[in-house]
């Protein structure tokens, strides 16, 4: 069947996080593998609540076609939240997507044609990372530091490249390693943005979930020529499967962006935009995100003091100020795509670095671990099953 796939998919792999939710079919595996939040902060009885009001008063509204930017008073709610974050410009509109991963990959369609060079955190976002692939990029990784991307070997990649058409970060609570990009930094990679006159999508779907530390203001709020897409999620802080997301950019490249919406889903389900909207109206969001950004920091913690003390001194790891994710780093030479084929043997699963790299081909030292959904007694048997067995392959 090969030879009648386009070119442009047969590089395609499944995501090993998508293929980890196959492993949780086993209830004795301890998954510390995926990027899910904590069911328990589904407000389920709320927009069940909300769910049945609609259809049984609005049915009509609810369950017909929408307009593809999205629904009128849900994106008054985003242009709120973003205005706070100073990142709604004049010339800005919002377009609602069906989750952020789309609008990610619309705005990367918009801009990227076959063969462009797209800069990368390294490592970074494989859902991204296969959407860059199916649309024919070069994919350039440039390495992270405590801060953030190493604006030196920034600078260095869109020199060397040809055709660099886009920046793609995650600066906030980056996806898989933890790590918010400094200030400083984002003011720098908004500088060579300029000189080296690309765009920046700036991806920011952990922002909310902030537990310790200090707000960082957005790549976007220190954007002052539209050349900053910005992409929001409701996933992390109300429900994934309510699939919301949003874009905020120039009106002129918005306009591109729902033109392609429309080609690709026509419009997100109302459904589920309504009820958002009611949810935030009815009920506290900012209680609720508090709520959140508790059991993240209590499950993050645990998880921590876990690894410190059953992890061998030859692992390192990140110690994040929000999100859900800390990525691990093992000594050079070890393949963590066989480390985890052994960890599967002591019943615990996390996803190996190659998974977050733009050569899934080679072999990485790197594995991310998530603290969001298991309970704490699972959290630390994992650990402590995983720690023995990289004291077993690593030493002391």
């Amino acid at each position: 069947m090969n030879k009648y796939f386009a070119e442009r998919v047969k590089p395609l792999k499944a995501s090993a996080i998508r293929e980890m939710f196959k492993l949780m079919a086993d209830p004795e595996i301890i998954s510390l593998a995926g990027g899910s939040p904590s069911p328990e902060l589904f407000p389920s009885e709320e927009l069940s609540k909300i769910a049945a009001k609609i259809l049984m008063t609005n049915p009509n509204a609810a369950l017909q076609y929408g307009t593809t930017d999205g629904y009128a008073p849900l994106k008054e709610i985003v242009a709120d939240m973003v205005r706070k974050l100073g990142s709604l410009k004049e010339t800005d509109s919002i377009i609602i997507t069906t989750g952020g991963q789309q609008g990610i990959d619309l705005a990367s369609k918009v801009f990227v044609n076959d063969g462009e060079t797209v800069i990368v955190e390294a490592p970074s976002f494989v859902g991204t990372l296969n959407g860059l692939r199916a649309y024919q990029a070069k994919l350039v990784g440039v390495p992270l530091d405590d801060d953030g991307m190493n604006m030196e070997k920034l600078e260095q990649a869109l020199e060397s490249n040809k055709n660099v058409k886009l920046i793609y970060t995650i600066p906030t609570f980056q996806n898989p390693s933890g790590i918010t990009m400094s200030l400083e930094k984002r003011k720098k990679l908004l500088d060579l943005a300029r000189k080296y006159d690309v765009i920046v999508i700036e991806d920011n779907p952990y922002g909310y979930l902030r537990f310790s530390g200090e707000d960082v203001p957005t790549i976007k709020s220190l954007d002052t020529e539209g050349r900053v897409v910005y992409v929001g999620s409701f996933s992390k802080i109300l429900s994934p499967g309510m699939r919301i997301g949003f874009t905020v950019a120039d009106s002129k490249i918005s306009d591109r962006i729902e033109v392609l919406k429309q080609v690709n889903d026509v419009h997100t389900p109302l459904l589920t935009q309504m009820m958002a909207v009611e949810y935030i109206k009815k009920y506290d969001m900012d209680e609720h995100i508090e709520r959140c950004r508790k059991l993240y920091r209590e499950k993050c913690e645990f998880m921590l003091s876990c690894m410190d003390k059953y992890f061998p001194k030859t692992v390192t790891y990140t110690r994040p100020q929000g999100g859900l994710f800390i990525l691990c780093t093992t000594p050079e030479g070890t393949n963590t795509n066989e480390l985890l084929l052994e960890s599967l043997k002591y019943k615990v699963a996390f996803v190996p670095g190659n998974s977050f790299s733009t050569d899934i081909e080679k072999p990485s030292n790197l594995f991310r671990l998530n603290y969001s959904t298991m309970p704490n007694d699972k959290i630390e048997k994992g650990i402590k099953s995983l720690g023995q067995l990289l004291k077993e392959k690593l030493g002391n």
